[in-house]
């Protein structure tokens, strides 16, 4: 179960065409389905068009497919419509409690800088203790959510002592601009994107209080017959994590048109994102369990689980 330790070793991209280029001349070649949010990387590989060829010379195809934020993801990898995705901390924790079959197979190192508790500009709240009896808007299930929590608990404030207000992306955003909430935890490009707009100011960021990893996920049927497309996928969303960590005003011009924002505001999204993916280890494994373990304490989670259950682990 994990993830092969080669692709972040000695394992040369021309390699993988080389080694196996013969795969390309079966009668039929497999497929790969791929899900993608509107911002990060796995967007960007798309855009780049860098993976099709790589993929080619293994006998593989991709196709692509959106989705406003992690949980829906999750729920199409475990209902077969996708084999690889995509999200934040909290929605792995919530698939696996409600019995999903996923597998983490790498992450991205920490970002807390790219998600903020957000209040109007002109808002009489001043602190997160403040949030105290308010109207607090997240996605469910999300990075955000479980940053919320955190936050939250630091300030003194238990979960039952504010409201929570579970609403996507777009529609806490409107309902923050149409003040139908207090608050806002959201995570980039919505975050800079709000703070561009003018009429955000930032209560809290997620330094000190969570890791804000990227984790990426595939179907635990669908990994280990298709372990070279999932090292081919994750070669090449490493390339792209190097490019974009020497290129954010490039990687955000390219990023602009298909997400519909400008591009400053997600040049500074990017400068606040980690680029350096790996295969989880014994620490990033613990995080996952310790936010599991407060999720249940919490009582939303099912039930209890075990993180390491579900780390794939080539060749194990």
């Amino acid at each position: 179960m994990g993830i092969s330790r080669r692709l972040f070793g000695t394992l040369a991209l021309g390699a993988i065409a080389t080694q196996l280029g013969s795969a390309a001349a079966s009668a039929e070649d497999k497929i790969i389905r791929i899900g993608y949010q509107k911002y990060g990387n796995v967007i960007l590989l798309k855009a780049k068009g860098t993976l099709e060829p790589k993929l080619a010379a293994i006998g593989y195809k991709v196709t692509w497919s959106e989705f406003p934020f992690g949980p829906p993801l999750l729920e199409a990898i475990n209902a077969g419509a996708i084999d690889f995705g995509h999200t934040g901390e909290a929605p792995p924790v919530f698939a696996q409690a409600a019995g999903s079959s996923i597998v983490y197979v790498a992450h991205e190192a920490p970002a807390p800088a790219g998600e903020a508790i957000l209040v109007p500009k002109d808002s009489p709240i001043k602190s997160v203790g403040d949030l105290k009896g308010k109207k607090l808007a997240f996605a469910k299930g999300s990075n955000s959510h479980y940053f919320a929590v955190k936050a939250l608990e630091k300030a003194g404030v238990k979960y039952g002592e504010f409201e929570p207000v579970h609403l996507a992306p777009a529609d806490a955003r409107a309902a923050f601009e149409t003040g139908k909430v207090d608050a806002w935890a959201i995570w980039d490009p919505y975050y800079a994107s709000a703070e561009a707009a003018g009429n955000a100011r930032v209560l809290t960021d997620g330094k000190g209080l969570v890791s804000n990893h990227q984790f990426f996920l595939a179907s635990k049927n669908y990994v280990e017959p298709n372990a070279k497309a999932i090292d081919v996928v994750l070669a090449e969303l490493k390339a792209v994590d190097d490019w974009v960590k020497s290129n954010p005003k490039a990687a955000a011009e390219q990023l602009s048109p298909p997400i519909g924002i400008p591009a400053p505001v997600l040049e500074a999204a990017l400068v606040r994102q980690s680029y350096d993916i790996k295969p989880l280890d014994d620490a990033v494994i613990a995080e996952q369990q310790s936010i599991a373990d407060q999720f249940h304490a919490l009582g939303l989670l099912p039930k209890p689980i075990k993180v390491n259950e579900i780390v794939w682990r080539a060749g194990s």
